[in-house]
């Protein structure tokens, strides 16, 4: 299990960094930080309190080093979450400022949560070996962009991948990228799925997340055009996948051969979509 630990415990305020090094070094998934209460650490098998109080300040620093270390961090806070070196993402809760219905950015900051990102090499397994586009599926922190980025990283032995990374969450720059791997980062991800397709003449195309329907339709697009496909969606099961409308142009289509669904314990079992 690998993992940008020292750009984790940089986000962190002084006071917590040895804490979060003796007890989330190995195991820890994510930390929550809320305001006037103590941090939180969830780790695989159980979870775990830190000694301290969070304050506005605490939370004021993960944010601006957050900012400091990713370039494309700030423009995200609109969807309430940051994206910091390493791949750990920092989901936002507090006030924010609205302009025409939209989020514009966040006024105030009551709680964090810091996602660990982690790279388990060998977990895709017999998943590689699949033929055809494959979307997996799973609700969240089930362990998708895990499983996804090292089902990419196997295929890029023998195919050249194309990879939209809008976040910067899939392969930091501390991560194998494997043989024959191109990662755009930062691109919205129906836009860099066509500027990967028109410049760099990838087997597979793949992405993280289809949260819009232009993502879906510029999916299809690419099926179209040849290219196989390889994404992530937030769905517990197929039948969850086939009523929600932002899906709708993927399954209409049947762009995927297979739908690996994760198992709450990270684990995964893979069936067709059917009709």
């Amino acid at each position: 299990m690998k993992c940008a630990w020292q750009e984790l415990l940089a986000l962190l305020p002084p006071k917590w960094k040895g804490q979060m090094d003796a007890l989330g070094r190995s195991e820890g998934l994510e930390l929550r930080l809320r305001r006037q209460k103590e941090p939180l650490l969830h780790r695989l098998r159980d979870s775990v309190k830190l000694q301290g109080t969070v304050t506005d300040e605490d939370i004021s620093y993960v944010v601006n080093m957050a900012c400091r270390y990713s370039p494309w961090t700030a423009g995200s806070a609109q969807w309430g979450y940051l994206t910091s070196s390493g791949g750990h993402r920092i989901g936002l809760c507090g006030e924010v400022v609205m302009k025409q219905d939209k989020v514009m950015t966040f006024k105030t900051y009551d709680s964090v949560n810091i996602r660990i990102a982690r790279d388990l090499p060998g977990i895709a397994g017999s998943l590689s070996g699949l033929t055809g586009s494959i979307l997996i599926i799973g609700r969240p922190g089930s362990g998708k962009t895990t499983l996804l980025r090292d089902l990419l990283r196997q295929l890029s032995r023998c195919e050249t991948v194309g990879v939209v990374d809008q976040r910067g969450e899939l392969f930091p720059k501390n991560f194998d990228r494997g043989d024959r791997l191109d990662v755009l980062t930062g691109c919205e991800k129906a836009r860099g799925m066509d500027m990967l397709l028109r410049t760099m003449m990838p087997d597979t195309i793949a992405m993280d997340e289809i949260t819009a329907e232009e993502d879906s339709l510029q999916l299809v697009r690419c099926a179209h055009c040849g290219v196989r496909l390889i994404a992530t969606a937030h769905a517990a099961d197929i039948w969850e996948l086939k009523s929600r409308i932002v899906y709708q142009p993927l399954v209409h289509e049947r762009i995927f051969s297979h739908i690996a669904v994760m198992h709450q314990d990270k684990s995964f079992h893979v069936e067709r979509l059917g009709v």
